[in-house]
C-alpha cells in the first residue's frame, strides 16, 4: 500500500473521529440518547484503519505491531459497545475509560519505538498516548459524575483520536523501513 493510502485512511479515520466529538459536544441530549452507537461506530472505525493498515504495511512499517494490538482492542470493545447497547448505556464510563488506556498506552509504548528508530515527531504520539490514558482513568475516577459529563468528555476524547489519525497521516511517510 502506498504512502498516500496511509494517508487517506487515517485522513478519514481523522475526520469521521473529530466530527463525532463535535457532535457530541455541540449536541449533548442527542448525544448521550445516542452515545454508545456514537461510540461503537467511531471506535469500529478508528479500529478497522489500524488493522488494514497494519496488514498492508507489517513489513513496511516501524512499530506496526502496535497498530495491530490497537486496532484489534478498539474493535473488540466497538463490537461490544454496539450489540449491547443497553448495558453499555449503564457501564459507558468505564467501557469509554478501557478504550482510552488501551489506545493511550499502544500510542504511548509506540512512541519509544519510534524514538529508537530516530524518527522526528515521536513526542507528539507519547504526549497523545499520556493524555488519552489520563482522560480514561479519569472516566474510572467518578463514573457518576462521569456519567453526567460524558457526552464533553467523549467529544474531547475523540477529538483527541481524530488528532492522533490526522498526526498518523502527516508523519506516514516517517513509519516506512
Amino acid at each position: 500500500m502506498s504512502r498516500t493510502a496511509y494517508r487517506i485512511l487515517w485522513t478519514v479515520a481523522g475526520i469521521l473521529l473529530i466530527v463525532a466529538g463535535i457532535v457530541c459536544i455541540c449536541w449533548e441530549e442527542a448525544a448521550v440518547a445516542s452515545l454508545a452507537l456514537f461510540l461503537g461506530l467511531a471506535m469500529l472505525v478508528s479500529g478497522v484503519v489500524d488493522v488494514l493498515i497494519f496488514f498492508a504495511g507489517r513489513n513496511a512499517m516501524f512499530g506496526s505491531g502496535w497498530f495491530l494490538v490497537d486496532g484489534i482492542l478498539t474493535v473488540i470493545l466497538a463490537l461490544f459497545v454496539l450489540y449491547n447497547q443497553a448495558f453499555t448505556m449503564l457501564t459507558l464510563p468505564f467501557v469509554f475509560g478501557m478504550w482510552l488506556i488501551f489506545s493511550g498506552i499502544t500510542r504511548f509504548v509506540q512512541s519509544f519505538d519510534l524514538k529508537a528508530f530516530g524518527v522526528r515527531g515521536w513526542g507528539w504520539f507519547t504526549a497523545e498516548g499520556l493524555l488519552l490514558a489520563l482522560v480514561g482513568v479519569i472516566s474510572f475516577l467518578n463514573p457518576i459524575a462521569g456519567m453526567e459529563a460524558i457526552s464533553v468528555v467523549l467529544g474531547i476524547s475523540l477529538i483527541l483520536e481524530g488528532a492522533s489519525a490526522l498526526t498518523r497521516a502527516c508523519c506516514a511517510g516517517r513509519f516506512r523501513r
